[in-house]
């Protein structure tokens, strides 16, 4: 994603209406990425959390929204302070912004460029929120995404994105994410459940997905808005550079598919909705950081490599004993890992920046930046997340008790359940006659339907 860019007076550029409203509907498509990423969760717990999870995401579009506009804007795109933050007084509160300001370097208004990263903001901590299903109180939840976005989110995206960040001036490649939403999210999410520990029941439990087609919904919205997140990251149409993201993210996303479904056949035996759906997601957040730097070609190589990887890093939960409920870890860290450090493999040098993968010629330069940025923010977010969690639970506690736990935690948090069940079963009465000579009056018997 390009940051902000200083240019001279002679070369500042004009608004575009047309660059304005694809932004625009780019961001209102990563909007819809939120509720997506909430039906995709939601269909993979069990009834009794369904509407947890569906919350867990839904509250980010609120909190986050509003600590973007107070602050959050400010220090991932304000003004460098160190090369780890930003800060502007022109952006707290956007109350400095003119209606018709650029933003630097590009043919749309700051404030449309505020709202575009906005999304990213929102969809991050949400992503970490599968790998907490079935046990996390709602309110310490809620108090997690506003401390996370605070002192995690924000400072890396300057950090990746920024005018000044650290991460951006080494030169790390990172078009939509890799690094700043999906390693970060990853990440933290182990950190959190280190912390938090297993779900009752887990390893001996069935704790299987109570509805498939909720998942295949909510993975096809993901899909669709991704389109908006990656192509959008250029921030305009004037180069040809986010056709390129567009089409290379299909193409990832198609072969992760065909990757996670090949491995499942041969390790397991079967092809299943699931697989296609968490391998479609895998295939995203793989392109993510690297489709603006690679050919179509090279865009099939990450999706077959993050979808068999992928699958086979969902497993490592069971062997090393931690519980990413909904497989966090597996798809959205290790994703974001290959990705980014696919860049450093298949950049051509001629799509988004000449700078060139170790296939094309450009040694191990790349590669050696995009490892640097890959595991910073592993490491930052990863450890810091953690010790938020651990001040969370020791403070107000960060889980639910057992028996609610046991009971489910929709009707515990929310006073709710997904399904009302109190109809199912209900059916046709008929009326059975005595039998011939029988005086007793006719009985009424229940006929399921």
């Amino acid at each position: 994603m390009p940051p902000g860019i200083t240019t001279l007076a002679a070369d500042a550029p004009t608004l575009s209406a047309a660059n304005t409203g694809f932004m625009l509907i780019c961001s209102a498509m990563v909007m819809l990425m939120t509720p997506g990423l909430a039906f995709f969760y939601g269909g993979m717990v069990r009834v009794k959390s369904t509407l947890n999870m569906l919350m867990m995401s839904f509250i980010s579009l609120g909190i986050v929204t509003i600590l973007w506009v107070l602050y959050g804007f400010s220090l991932a795109f304000g003004a460098d302070v160190g090369s780890v933050i930003g800060w502007s007084s022109d952006f707290v509160g956007l109350s400095g912004i003119g209606v018709t300001e650029l933003w630097d370097g590009y043919t749309i208004p700051t404030y449309v460029f505020a709202v575009f990263q906005l999304m990213f903001a929102v969809l991050t901590p949400a992503l970490i929120s599968g790998a907490l299903a079935d046990r996390v109180k709602f309110t310490s939840w809620a108090l997690f995404i506003a401390l996370w976005v605070t002192v995690v989110y924000f400072p890396v995206a300057h950090w990746v994105w920024g005018a000044g960040g650290w991460l951006f001036e080494l030169g790390v490649i990172d078009f939509a994410g890799g690094t700043a939403v999906h390693i970060n999210a990853g990440a933290a999410a182990l950190g959190v459940i280190l912390v938090i520990g297993k779900r009752v029941g887990f390893k001996k439990d069935p704790m299987r997905p109570h509805s498939l087609p909720l998942v295949m919904l909510g993975a096809a919205l993901l899909w669709f808005g991704w389109f908006g997140f990656n192509a959008g990251s250029w921030l305009g149409n004037d180069d040809g550079v986010g056709a390129v993201m567009f089409v290379n993210t299909q193409v990832a996303t198609g072969a992760a598919v065909l990757g996670w479904l090949a491995y499942e056949k041969i390790r397991h035996g079967s092809f299943t909705t699931l697989g296609a759906a968490s391998g479609a997601v895998a295939g995203l957040v793989a392109i993510t950081p690297a489709g603006g730097a690679v050919s179509p070609l090279g865009a099939i190589a990450v999706g077959v490599i993050a979808g068999v990887l992928c699958a086979m890093a969902v497993g490592l939960k069971y062997k090393l004993g931690y519980d990413d409920s909904l497989d966090v870890v597996g798809v959205h860290l290790v994703g974001g890992v290959i990705g980014s450090l696919l860049v450093g493999f298949f950049a051509t040098g001629g799509v988004q920046s000449d700078a060139k993968g170790l296939f094309y010629g450009g040694g191990l330069d790349q590669l050696g930046k995009q490892a640097v940025g890959v595991f910073a923010v592993l490491a930052y977010s990863l450890v810091v997340s953690a010790v938020l969690a651990f001040l969370l639970d020791k403070t107000i506690g960060m889980r639910v008790s057992e028996d609610d736990e046991i009971s489910g935690i929709d009707q515990v948090e929310h006073a709710e359940t997904a399904y009302d069940f109190s109809g199912a079963g209900g059916g046709a009465t008929r009326t059975t006659p005595p039998a011939p000579g029988a005086t007793a009056a006719p009985t009424n018997k229940k006929v399921d339907a």
